[in-house]
């Protein structure tokens, strides 16, 4: 009842700053985990019963005992808070002469202690439970959207994106959470105002009726704001679904963003949808601001309504009816006051109630053919007879059609075929992640998946490859041999506990499909379907790889490989040859060499590629073991030094321990907020005056007969309406300073992100930024202004009521003084543990937005490998974490009013004591009467101070939060207005790399040791080495996405260092690594800077092998693409990266492994376009296919990021100890083994 459980901890943060260690745990019961159980019972039984599944009524079902305990409270608080003015009644009577008994002052002081403690007691139960529900439901709505998200079916994801999802976790969940906290003051403001009118009745008579009145008339002209409220709520919310949509798929793909100097316009587009948001929120907050407006100047108006009905009633004013009715209208003023927050949060409670039902009750995956034991009578491990199966499960546009496959416990099958052919997608139905329209499929046995875009967590090497399963030193060290890892865990700073960046940033393309095949290996599965693993990794890697774990490792294992390497084709038991959709042939692969015309095309575009550069070696087979030691030598030194390097991802900071005034100065420094906020606290102050004025002027004639009733009434009202237009000057200044310091944040938040380097985001969790730009600035946007608005109101009502008291009686003043400075005291102690409580929790949210950003993009791999209950129970868990100190924080709140509520009680006591002690006529009857109906509302105007300043305090740890990210260390300008290069820069597209040295981060090794060399200008240029040599780290040189340490890069005599960013990447052509589409239509894919024509676009989709799928499409370019690209193919994807690159037609096109993910077919035909339409370009290539880069003109060969050799190839692969030699040999000899 009194908390005085949290002095221990409330004491430890005052000795030091708080750490998450320090948190107690939640109880049982309260627990994310407990909360979601029982949920999930009573939403299933509403299921079953098939009655209506309201929401509200199920959560209600699940905790009708601590919605009735704290209602009691609620109605113990009214009660007592209603004896106030019956106590002031007596009081004056008291004061007047008319006692009844000796001791009566006494005796009603002590009453009104009694009644203002029980007031106190009741209202902090009220409060703290409520807000603990509110906090529960917020934990088991997080928890069923996470769950859910795994269950979702592919037509859902189209309306539910990661961006809205991570909107229902953040934001929405928050707001329903908050409902609960004000879900009694719906009916206690009502019942309030049933006792206020009895008071008032036995006050003024009939006159209450006029009171009664205008309240109601209140209501009802409150009725279509609150429907247009709801409406623009509802907009907004959309339009923030929309914003956070963008901002995640831009922060996803920013390295793409910055290579094709796509940055800016990004980022005007996220501007674009900001200014959306901001325009439903200006109509939001508004709307909010007429309602305080509306409901704060109520008193004025009941006021002016009942003196004007006790004149016309002839009804006589006197101190004792008069203050009695000042006394009740002072009381309930403030949840009158309440009642736009309480519309607002019902509102937005109501909005996400309904976003968060849409999307527990959207469809989900049906994959009911999956078995987790083997029927013994069934002998197949894969059956699917005549399937078809369809994304939307629309029998119109199916993904695969008439498929019939029987699969034996270890066979291997290869699945090849052209570009958007289905391969993936049938292992995708397999997987059960597309509908089946037609037949029957059973998969017996536990499958262990590898996608072809690798998603790794972020985490240690080691969590990556274990992935939930206990560690096994021996079979862990055998995966890492078979999956070639070893030399590359032995490059990592701290070896297999080394950190992994989000997705992998601080891998190679290689590692992180080696590292997927790892954790597929070290699962020991009964199934393996393997998507493309090797187009990522060179030659010689993919060869040991094959032989190592798919025919050795895999060896008893049943395999589905997609692939489009044609050497490791004969290995096989059956090869699937997929076209448009359908298994083509299925057959071995000397049956299908005989007889297969389609298959006979795919093995001869292979042999055209790698015969245009036959050359006949022999390769000196080496163990990859000793290969491994071998080059290894030089790291194990490397190792030792950098042992006392920092991981890449860092722990999220935070500020510690008193930031005083600085959050508060960062929010008010924006766009004249200080004259906004300064002229808001003059307009109250005003008002204020014009109050007291009102109340002075009636204490001091409401007895005096030289004063007419009318003028008395007359006078009154006047200075009342007059204060009113402050009122409304007040609200008007806070609904403009909100919104200006918003846009203001936002603005120097998003140049930040959008200017920081690739480093901040390869050590940044997106997470991190997610939770800042989603809930933060959420608060910042709707919170922020109107607490602060409250909070410099109740601190002027609190010292204007104490103020009122001190006047009247200063004798008082005594117990006042040493009151105020034990709740400054108390007030500090207080703020020094909350505020780190609120830090805590804004680093633990970021970590559910975290895990939530991470399993929704690799949710097809968790299910795949059934760990979604691992994942879930870790959700948990940091929900848990987050709930913690966020409840403490609440608690810790309630337990510092509780104190300052008692001492109020004690001060209004004393006051009553004090005219109660003095001698009999010492106070005229109205000043009593004014004072003490100012005494009443001290505790809550005092509460409500303190109550505000820990809210804003709250609230305005999000400022903090944001203002962290709004001042990141920026890369180079996009332009500098003195150094442009000329239009047609670079005109030749000669490329001088003088002593160049990168390394990442200034504490880490260098990466690039001094290439030197140059590529003249037209030439065809490729960069080969071993997977981790570097290869990409010279690609990003030349687009300075990492700057170099020293030396230079010099195109067409120009330094690239001394010219903007933008004009130097918006020059070049990419075709990235890995292919990224983004959420539009194909023409906006192609060209979003909409700079070219629908002709010219269809050209180059012609070109790209393309133009077929895109007219299949019923929209043809304006067809959708969804997020991440995921309705296209992989190589599909890569086609329409290729085609941005024809496109643009750069004097300067780099083209890093950007025909990984296609057949050789279409190779073939893409290596031909580019000859065409780059003939006279420079074109910069890194390839692990070999045939790729034979015929360059010149060939740059990597090792340990060290220059090795530069030459023609021809005269490469002839001078002994060539390492492009040896690279030709290994591919060669191994597709001669092989065939």
């Amino acid at each position: 009842m009194t908390f005085w459980w949290l002095n221990s901890l409330i004491n430890k943060g005052n000795e030091k700053p708080l750490v998450e260690k320090d948190m107690p745990l939640l109880r049982q019961h309260d627990r994310a985990e407990s909360c979601y159980k029982e949920f999930m019972e009573h939403w299933n039984k509403q299921k079953q019963t098939k009655s209506a599944r309201s929401f509200l009524w199920t959560i209600v079902a699940c905790y009708k005992h601590d919605v009735l305990v704290s209602a009691f409270f609620a109605l113990m608080k009214i009660i007592t808070v209603s004896s106030g003015p019956v106590f002031i009644k007596a009081f004056i009577k008291v004061t007047s002469g008319n006692q009844a008994f000796k001791y009566e002052g006494y005796l009603l002081a002590f009453g009104l202690f009694i009644a203002k403690f029980l007031e106190s007691v009741s209202q902090r139960q009220w409060y703290f439970r409520t807000k603990l529900l509110g906090l529960k439901i917020r934990s088991l709505l997080t928890a069923a959207i996470y769950q859910k998200q795994f269950r979702l079916s592919n037509s859902a994801k189209l309306i539910h994106s990661s961006g809205k999802i991570m909107n229902y976790a953040t934001v929405d969940a928050y707001r329903v959470g908050e409902f609960s906290y004000w879900f009694h003051q719906t009916w206690t403001t009502s019942l309030q105002l049933c006792f206020a009118l009895i008071i008032l009745y036995s006050a003024v008579g009939l006159a209450m009726t006029a009171a009664f009145a205008v309240i109601v008339l209140m209501v009802i002209c409150n009725a279509p704001l609150a429907k247009l409220q709801h409406k623009f709520q509802t907009k907004l919310m959309g339009a923030q679904d929309e914003f956070l949509k963008a901002m995640t798929e831009a922060l996803v793909n920013m390295k793409v963003l910055k290579l094709y100097a796509w940055d800016t316009h990004f980022k005007k587009i996220i501007e674009g949808l900001r200014s959306v948001e901001c325009k439903w929120l200006s109509a939001v907050q508004l709307r909010r601001s007429y309602n305080n407006f509306l409901f704060w100047s109520s008193p004025v108006l009941v006021s002016a309504a009942t003196f004007l009905s006790c004149y016309l009633l002839h009804i006589p004013l006197n101190a004792s009816n008069v203050f009695t009715f000042v006394a009740t209208l002072r009381l309930v003023q403030d949840p009158v006051r309440a009642i736009p927050e309480v519309i607002r949060v019902v509102i937005q409670a109501k909005v996400a109630f309904s976003r968060i039902y849409r999307f527990l009750d959207a469809p989900e995956l049906q994959n009911e053919h999956f078995k987790r034991q083997c029927d013994p009578e069934l002998e197949q491990a894969i059956i699917i007879n005549s399937c078809s199966f369809s994304w939307d499960g629309n029998m119109s546009k199916l993904a695969l059609k008439n498929i019939n496959l029987e699969v034996n416990p270890g066979e291997k099958f290869a699945i090849c075929g052209e570009v958007g052919a289905g391969k993936s997608t049938l292992l995708a139905a397999i997987l059960g992640e597309i509908p089946k329209v037609k037949g029957t499929i059973q998969v017996c046995g536990n499958i262990a998946y590898v996608s072809q875009t690798a998603w790794i967590q972020t985490g240690t090497v080691r969590d990556n490859i274990l992935f939930g399963s206990p560690m096994d030193n021996q079979k862990y060290e055998e995966t890492l041999e078979k999956c070639s890892l070893v030399k590359d865990i032995e490059m990592l700073p701290f070896g297999d506990l080394t950190e992994i960046g989000e997705r992998g940033v601080n891998l190679s393309g290689g590692q992180k499909q080696r590292v997927q095949l790892a954790r597929a290996l070290y699962q020991d599965a009964d199934i393996y379907l393997l998507d493309d693993p090797f187009s990522a990794v060179d030659a010689h890697t993919a060869c040991s790889l094959f032989n190592d774990y798919v025919m050795g490792a895999l060896s008893t294992k049943t395999v589905l490989l997609v692939t489009h390497q044609v050497d490791f084709l004969p290995a096989f038991n059956c090869i699937l040859l997929i076209s448009d959709r359908e298994v083509l042939r299925h057959a071995p692969y000397n049956e299908l060499s005989a007889s297969c015309k389609e298959f006979q095309d795919l093995v001869n575009a292979h042999k055209e590629m790698v015969d245009s550069e036959r050359l006949a070696s022999q390769r000196e087979n080496q163990s990859s073991r000793r290969e491994f030691k071998h080059s290894c030598k030089g790291y194990q030194q490397n190792s030792e030094e950098v042992s006392g390097f920092d991981q890449l991802i860092k722990k999220e900071e935070r500020e510690t321990g008193d930031t005083g005034w600085k959050p508060y100065l960062q929010y008010l420094n924006q766009n004249k907020g200080y004259l906004y906020a300064a002229l808001a606290a003059l307009a109250h102050i005003i008002f204020l005056a014009g109050q007291i004025s009102q109340n002075s002027w009636m204490a001091s004639n409401v007895q005096n007969p030289h004063v007419s009733s009318l003028r008395l009434i007359s006078v009154y009202l006047a200075i009342g309406f007059s204060a009113t237009i402050f009122l409304f000057a007040r609200s008007a200044l806070i609904v403009v300073l909100g919104l200006q310091s918003s846009k203001s944040l936002f603005s120097q938040l998003l140049n930040s992100i959008f200017q920081a380097p690739m480093l901040f985001f390869d050590s940044t969790p997106i997470g991190r930024i997610l939770s800042r730009v989603s809930s933060d600035l959420s608060i910042v946007d709707l919170d922020v202004p109107f607490s602060l608005m409250l909070c410099i109101s109740n601190i002027l009502n609190a010292l204007s009521n104490l103020g009122v008291l001190a006047v009247v009686t200063p004798q008082i003043l005594f117990v006042v003084i040493p009151v105020i400075c034990v709740a400054i005291k108390l007030q500090k102690h207080y703020f020094t543990s909350a505020k780190e409580l609120m830090r805590i929790n804004g680093t633990a949210k970021s970590l559910v937005a975290n895990h939530l950003a991470e399993s929704l993009s690799g949710a097809m791999t968790i299910r795949a490998f059934k760990e979604e209950e691992r994942f879930f129970a870790k959700s948990l868990e940091l929900i848990d974490k987050n709930a913690s100190p966020f409840f403490l924080n609440f608690a810790s709140t309630e337990w510092l009013i509780q104190r300052l509520e008692t001492m109020s009680a004690a001060v209004l006591s004393s006051s009553a004591f004090v005219m109660a002690l003095l001698p009999h006529g010492t106070f005229s009857p109205g000043f009593v009467g004014m004072a003490l109906s100012y005494g009443l509302t001290l505790n809550i105007s005092f509460v409500l101070s303190i109550q505000n300043q820990c809210t804003l305090a709250n609230y305005i740890i999000s400022v903090e939060r944001l203002n962290q990210y709004m001042h990141v260390s920026s890369e180079a300008p996009g332009v500098i207005d003195d150094n442009r290069p000329a239009p047609n820069w670079p005109s030749v597209g000669k490329v001088e790399l003088h002593n160049l040295k990168i390394r990442y981060r200034p504490d880490t090794p260098v990466v690039l040791q001094g290439i030197s060399c140059t590529f003249e200008g037209g030439h065809k240029i490729g960069i080969v080495g071993r997977t981790g040599s570097g290869k990409t780290t010279l690609i990003s040189a030349l687009f300075r996405i990492v700057e170099p340490e020293d030396g230079e890069v010099i195109i067409d005599g120009i330094d690239i260092s001394s010219i903007g960013l933008h004009d130097l990447r918006s020059r070049f052509g990419i075709i990235p690594q890995d292919p990224t589409l983004f959420n539009g239509s194909v023409r906006y894919n192609l060209d979003p800077l909409g700079q070219h024509t629908d002709t010219e676009i269809w050209e180059v989709l012609d070109k790209c092998q393309l133009r077929e799928a895109v007219q299949e499409k019923e929209k043809g370019l304006d067809s959708l693409v969804v997020e991440d690209g995921s309705n296209w193919s992989m190589g599909q994807r890569q086609l329409f990266c290729l085609g941005r690159a024809v496109l643009k037609r750069s004097r300067i096109l780099v083209l890093d492994e950007a025909t990984a993910s296609i057949d050789n077919a279409t190779d073939v035909i893409l290596q031909r376009t580019i000859r065409t339409e780059f003939e006279h370009s420079t074109v910069i290539t890194v390839a692990h296919r070999i045939p790729t880069v034979m015929d360059c003109t010149m060939v740059l060969a990597i090792s340990d990021g060290k220059l090795v050799e530069y030459d023609e190839p021809i005269k490469l692969v002839k001078t002994d100890g060539s390492l492009f030699g040896e690279l030709v040999k290994e591919y060669w000899s191994h597709y001669a083994i092989d065939n």
